[in-house]
């Protein structure tokens, strides 16, 4: 009903479990699936790790009811593009579809703070020796990792660009090229990176 009365928005179809999902996602082809986590057949974890996987174009954006569901980490990890809680307003429901459509993602800083918080405990810690997140760390500017960890700790790009005394479009820029250089996808995978590969580490400011 929300998505119905925007213009540039179409809902192309509903998928009553995470199998059926999979299906009409690939049928289909939509610009944004909005997922759920807890579905019968295929959850929402499975579910967004078959559409991404598959290489389409689709995106995903993950619903949770936050306190309750304890899978969320394990569907950014996945590939969806951000979550939202289920009891989101209709303006930012609406905002964060278009913003996945976009290629952005949808990491809500404080939001992203308690799901770090909740989650980040859970992940495994990182090996002492060198690994390939220690060959893509290389590869960073000392500049660029102190962005990776600002953004990480669930900053915006205006809270980081007030951290580093950057201009917002230096922050977006550096932001960029992390993508590129650790091969991600989006800024929910720069903060899953940066937690897996021990960056920054739960507790820490």
């Amino acid at each position: 009903m929300i998505l119905s009365t925007q213009p540039d928005l179409e809902v192309v179809g509903e998928a009553g479990d995470g199998a059926q999902a999979v299906a009409m996602a690939a049928a289909l082809a939509p610009d944004v699936v909005l997922m759920d986590v807890r579905m019968p057949v295929a959850d929402g974890i499975e579910a967004t790790r078959r559409i991404v996987g598959s290489g389409a174009a689709t995106r995903v954006l993950v619903l949770t009811t936050f306190d309750l569901d304890e899978y969320v980490w394990a569907a950014l990890r996945a590939g969806a593009s951000g979550f939202l809680l289920k009891d989101v307003q209709p303006a930012d429901l609406v905002g964060a579809i278009r913003s996945v459509a976009e290629g952005d993602a949808v990491v809500a800083p404080s939001v992203t703070r308690r799901l770090i918080d909740a989650f980040a405990g859970h992940l495994p810690d990182p090996g002492a020796g060198p690994s390939e997140a220690d060959v893509l760390l290389g590869r960073l500017t000392g500049r660029e990792r102190e962005v990776l960890v600002e953004v990480a700790r669930g900053r915006s790009n205006l809270e980081v660009a007030g951290v580093l005394s950057l201009s917002e479009t230096t922050v977006k820029t550096h932001v960029g090229r992390l993508l590129t250089k650790l091969g991600l996808r989006d800024r929910v995978q720069i903060v899953v990176f940066a937690y897996e590969a021990g960056v920054v580490r739960r507790g820490e400011p």
